[in-house]
């Protein structure tokens, strides 16, 4: 009786992260094998199977669709952004046009108020209220002495480097706009100088998300040290 010898070698089947591996570093197989491509079924999110490549066609459909929407969205970032620096543009030359203090604070008033849209906004300046008695703006202008216990709300920020937006305690409400501390959603500080040493301008809106911590404060700190300069020329 013959018998027949078995192969002492048995054929281990690829394992799937060999294929993955050799496909990740051969990404143009598919290329060589396009019948296969065809012949390829992946199972759909409906229960029904479609092809590789119309996997791959809805695939990057999906990715042209996020990049068009993410392109919508940077082009109404850049179209805003140009607004603001025209904007920016036109009060440095009011400022540059302004002949004493008088005017120069009317300048930012009217910026505040119809150029940047404010619904409430105020001049802190630091200093003796006697010396500045000449300067009739209204609510718009303040000016008080830096150790004032109504400043004391705002330490914290008089003491940073830097515009700070968001929703504000009452207390800091009531200080800068008392006769329309309730209808104020947000707030924008900005520092007028090296940590406020001249002073800081508040801008404030009756809506709840117009200024918020996670916005950025690029064009405020603009503002803040061109109203800075104008002032110190007086």
């Amino acid at each position: 009786m013959s018998t027949q010898r078995k192969s002492d070698f048995v054929e281990e089947s690829p394992s799937e992260q060999s294929i993955h591996d050799y496909l990740a570093a051969n990404p143009d197989f598919f290329e060589r094998h396009r019948v296969l491509l065809g012949q390829l079924k992946l199972p759909h999110g409906a229960g029904a199977a479609v092809s590789l490549v119309e996997r791959q066609v809805s695939v990057l459909r999906q990715k042209e669709l996020k990049l068009g929407r993410k392109l919508k969205e940077l082009i109404e970032v850049a179209r805003t952004n140009d607004v603001l620096v025209a904007k920016i543009h036109a009060l440095t030359l009011q400022l540059l046009g302004a002949r004493d203090l008088r005017a120069t604070v009317a300048v930012i008033e009217e910026a505040m108020r119809s150029g940047f849209g404010a619904d409430q906004s105020v001049l802190v300046v630091f200093g003796d209220a006697a010396l500045f008695d000449d300067i009739d703006a209204g609510r718009f202008f303040r000016v008080i002495d830096r150790d004032d216990d109504g400043l004391k709300p705002f330490v914290t920020f008089l003491g940073g480097r830097g515009p700070r937006c968001g929703q504000v305690r009452d207390t800091q409400r009531e200080f800068l706009f008392p006769l329309h501390a309730d209808e104020i959603g947000s707030i924008a500080l900005v520092p007028l100088g090296h940590k406020a040493e001249i002073g800081f301008l508040a801008i404030g809106s009756n809506d709840a998300d117009r200024f918020h911590p996670g916005m950025s404060i690029d064009f405020l700190a603009r503002i803040g040290d061109l109203v800075s300069a104008s002032l110190k020329r007086f």
